[in-house]
């Protein structure tokens, strides 16, 4: 059985009805949230107040990243910007019009970002060295691929020192490329859609979701790289917005089309919690800070909704 949780320690609000869509934290005391109508907003988590508004476009923000002094946002018409953090706010420093309509959020891996371009490439970019080229992955080049439709989702990660990036398509293909190879080393058949993937390359574990009601487990075989699905989980409402696994490797955190949060022991995979701060609509991101935030002396989850709310959580510390 689920332990009941315990409440948020704090909700915020977007101001004007804005919903938020993308999560990130920077050091840890400051949130950020990409919404719906093409804005950052910018939280400090001292006050609990949002001191700044960053517009970037009309397009919803599918994703943000924020390395110390970049912030990386990503709309849903392709368009990735970097920004840098001068006095008070964020400058344009640079924009790539990717030719990429879709819902396939980025991934930033050490100083590399990976993103959907055009219908099924991914594009590799050295966020801090402006000169160095751009390397994409074009499945067409491999004959031996099926049709592949759109990206769905990305996952990329360093396995045994080297860069891999794991991609769903709207097929219900999951291809796993080599990066420095620029080839892919597996290709695998799901029953249902992919929509989300998380992976830890440490436990060697990742889980899949999607439209479904059943999640998956799966491990890959070092020498081969091949994708072995291990197990199923099972949920009670179908339909799958984003999975996190924490940076401690304690909890999975499954967000649903039922507004619902889904927690998980990492080690067991037992169920946690389910968290129903969200009253109505879909789960739209999950973030973790990856340090204690200081008012709150722990790591904090926030949880965006479709409801417009950012519940915050001291989950499992």
């Amino acid at each position: 059985m689920a332990v009941l949780p315990p409440d948020p320690v704090y909700t915020l609000r977007c101001p004007d009805m804005a919903v938020p869509n993308s999560l990130c934290f920077h050091q840890n005391d400051r949130l950020l949230a990409g919404t719906l109508k093409g804005s950052v907003l910018l939280w400090d988590l001292q006050t609990n107040r949002s001191n700044l508004r960053l517009s970037v476009g009309s397009q919803p923000i599918i994703s943000l990243h924020h390395t110390h002094d970049l912030l990386i946002s990503q709309e849903k018409d392709g368009t990735v910007a970097l920004w840098s953090m001068e006095n008070a706010g964020y400058v344009r420093q640079r924009t790539f019009d990717n030719q990429h309509m879709g819902f396939c959020r980025s991934v930033l891996l050490d100083n590399l970002l990976f993103y959907p371009i055009e219908e099924n490439s991914i594009s590799i970019l050295h966020i801090d060295d402006p000169n160095a080229f751009s390397r994409t992955l074009i499945p067409t080049k491999n004959s031996q691929l099926p049709k592949l439709g759109m990206i769905t989702c990305l996952k990329a990660f360093k396995f045994a020192g080297k860069y891999y990036v794991l991609a769903g398509y709207e097929s219900n293909h999951l291809v796993t490329w080599d990066v420095d190879l620029g080839e892919t080393v597996d290709v695998q058949t799901m029953q249902g859609d992919v929509m989300a993937i998380d992976y830890d390359p440490y436990t060697n574990r990742g889980v899949i979701g999607g439209s479904s009601e059943h999640l998956t487990v799966f491990t890959y075989e070092p020498k081969t790289m091949k994708l072995q699905p291990s197990g199923d989980i099972s949920v009670k409402n179908p339909g799958i917005n984003c999975i996190r696994i924490r940076h401690d490797l304690k909890v999975l955190s499954v967000g649903g089309w039922d507004g619902r949060i889904r927690v998980f022991s990492w080690k067991s995979l037992r169920p946690l919690a389910v968290l129903t701060e969200h009253k109505t609509g879909a789960i739209t991101d999950i973030s973790c800070s990856t340090d204690k935030v200081t008012i709150w002396k722990s790591p904090i989850m926030a949880v965006g909704g479709m409801d417009g709310v950012i519940s915050l959580w001291d989950l499992y510390n």
